[in-house]
């Protein structure tokens, strides 16, 4: 099918599932920390250094390593998704998996370990009928979207267009740390940050941003923008889709991606984690009918020790992926919110996913949607 998703709802009939493939660890560096640092419970602050000549990884990393059990059940939870999603008649695509003997990613400013390509929504934003691969935020998914490739092709040989986001060098003086330096953030460094260490392809801030800081209703986007990195690239997306879509700006909604935050289930329903998040949607969102699901238990996800390095908050079962407006995959660790979501008559499909909290992401982060059935319709006239 040719390429076409325009918002989050309408009946889904292709979809890219992540890969866990070959997932051994999480590299804790400046860009890391800065993604993560809303959730990440630590006791010290890991401090930019970028590598130096020779140097096998950037200076101030620490590699945090991922418990084989974990990977091997998050493997095997992946494939239920991608088994749950045929089952339900809808096409899915996969990405090329990490080669064993790919360790790291260079570009002339640092060197960085490669994750496989999981939570695929991240680093690219489905328009209509177009792909954009967008600016990275963390430098170990810097590379990506080229395990995608191959099914980007195919749509695009199909009729898309596929448009690349300007790449950043991303050296340490790229980032804005404002937003995790200020009080505004839920977590932020336990001691200040310094200035960053001064690097040859230092070119100032520069676009860093998500496809998952955007809420696609149609003809309109709704764009969290919590940092100069995020406005420079809404900048971009503005002068990029002019004519086509009409961009709202939401300030400081998360740090960074909403779709733990708000999600449209269907024209006029949002889910979201508190009434509060109303106050920070354009007005015309403000009369939709909110879904406020009881807050999480920590009873309902494994019990850590340690060591292991937990990445998300309570929120995570949040993030769900609608099939139809009507139908919607849910944690099945999450009773509560499969009860909620039948009380305001979805169909909830249970689907077992259990370390979500230690990959980043849910049932939406780890999905992609290529193909649904709606068009650039207006949801907010």
């Amino acid at each position: 099918m040719r390429l076409n998703s325009y918002d989050e709802w309408s009946p889904l009939k292709e979809v890219i599932v992540g890969s866990a493939a070959n997932y051994t660890s999480h590299e804790r560096e400046l860009s890391f920390e800065l993604f993560f640092h809303d959730n990440i419970v630590r006791s010290e602050w890991y401090y930019p250094r970028l590598s130096a000549a020779g140097d096998p990884l950037p200076r101030g990393t620490a590699r945090s390593p991922i418990k084989q059990r974990y990977v091997d059940e998050l493997a095997e939870d992946v494939e239920g998704i991608a088994d749950t999603l045929k089952s339900l008649s809808v096409k899915v695509h996969r990405p090329l998996d990490v080669d064993p003997s790919t360790t790291q990613v260079r570009t002339p400013a640092w060197t960085a370990s490669v994750v496989p390509p999981l939570n695929i929504r991240d680093n690219t934003l489905i328009v209509g009928d177009e792909i954009i691969e967008t600016p990275p935020m963390i430098r170990s998914r810097y590379f990506e979207t080229q395990f995608l490739k191959p099914v980007f092709a195919e749509y695009f040989r199909a009729g898309a267009r596929w448009t690349v986001m300007p790449r950043p060098f991303m050296t340490d003086a790229s980032f804005d740390l404002s937003y995790a330096r200020s009080s505004a953030s839920a977590g932020g460094p336990t001691e200040p940050i310094e200035d960053p260490v001064a690097s040859p392809y230092d070119v100032g801030f520069e676009m860093l941003f998500d496809g998952a800081q955007v809420l696609r209703l149609g003809r309109d986007l709704i764009a969290n923008i919590s940092t100069a990195n995020h406005a420079l690239a809404v900048d971009w997306l503005e002068r990029h889709l002019e004519g086509r879509f009409r961009i709202h700006r939401v300030h400081r909604l998360s740090d960074s991606h909403i779709d733990s935050m708000v999600l449209a289930l269907r024209p006029g329903t949002l889910l979201v984690r508190s009434e509060k998040v109303l106050d920070l949607l354009p007005g015309a969102l403000r009369k939709w009918d909110l879904i406020i699901p009881p807050p999480p238990e920590r009873n309902d996800f494994p019990q850590y020790e340690n060591d292991d390095l937990v990445l998300t908050s309570l929120f995570i079962d949040l993030n769900v992926l609608s099939v139809s407006p009507d139908t919607v995959l849910v944690n099945e660790a999450c009773p509560e919110l499969v009860r909620t979501l039948e009380r305001h008559r979805f169909t909830v499909v249970p689907v077992r996913h259990r370390h979500r909290r230690l990959f980043g992401g849910g049932f939406h982060c780890f999905t992609l949607d290529t193909v649904r059935e709606g068009g650039p319709e207006d949801y907010l006239d």
